[in-house]
């Protein structure tokens, strides 16, 4: 078996170049690869374009990544959450393409599935259909959607293996299982890295066929986008 386990983030990410395309996990600040993104704004990367559920916050997230101008374009279904990003698609710094959350998904799964393209009915009518296909099925319009081409996906996991089996925790398994599926080259980081053969097969929601590099992440500061109190 050919070994995925690397030593951190940095070594990961060893082969991320500027102008490529990344898929980055999570819901808000939940299930982040909070990891792998301090490593990018490290290396200092640029013109990057950024496939992921929403934009982080100004300072945290790819929110950091945004501060530092390392993006070029942003690929998402909800940012209302950071004022840079805000700043940069007022301002036309940023190239921004808002898509439908389930759409974002399907596309991601499409992709994993070998997939070229989807038909959805969300955004018929729309903004989000301009330039697009239009099909009719039983009666109905449809858009076609192509899959996503990212060069590397990058999700965070709370229990992994040394084959790259990945285990999610609740919330945080949000985009991660489908965006492990679609990269050329998926890194995973997680809490805990067990040798292969510990996790109970009926547990994994990752198989380690899908990921190409994996190790233990430290110091997760899992912080709260929204703190709501009774």
């Amino acid at each position: 078996m050919i070994n995925k386990v690397v030593k951190n983030a940095d070594e990961a990410i060893k082969d991320v170049h500027d102008g490529m395309t990344l898929m980055l996990g999570g819901f808000g600040l939940c299930g982040i690869p909070e990891n792998t993104i301090a490593a990018l704004v490290r290396k200092d990367v640029k013109d990057l374009t950024c496939i992921s559920n929403n934009a982080g916050v100004d300072d945290f997230g790819i929110g950091l990544m945004l501060k530092k101008r390392q993006l070029k374009k942003m690929i998402a279904s909800y940012v209302g959450e950071n004022v840079e990003f805000e700043r940069q698609l007022l301002s036309g710094e940023l190239d921004v393409e808002l898509i439908p959350q389930g759409t974002l998904a399907t596309r991601c799964m499409a992709a994993g599935y070998g997939m070229p393209a989807i038909f959805t009915p969300a955004g018929v009518g729309t903004e989000v259909s301009e330039g697009k296909e239009v099909r009719v099925f039983k009666n109905k319009e449809y858009l076609l959607e192509e899959a996503f081409d990212a060069d590397f996906a990058i999700v965070k996991a709370w229990k992994g293996d040394t084959a790259g089996n990945l285990i999610y925790r609740l919330t945080a398994r949000n985009f991660n299982p489908v965006m492990a599926m679609a990269g050329k080259t998926t890194i995973a980081e997680v809490e805990e890295l067990v040798p292969a053969g510990e996790l109970d097969p009926d547990h994994i929601h990752t198989p380690g066929i899908f990921v190409h590099r994996i190790f233990k992440g430290e110091h997760f500061e899992k912080r709260i986008e929204q703190r709501t109190l009774r």
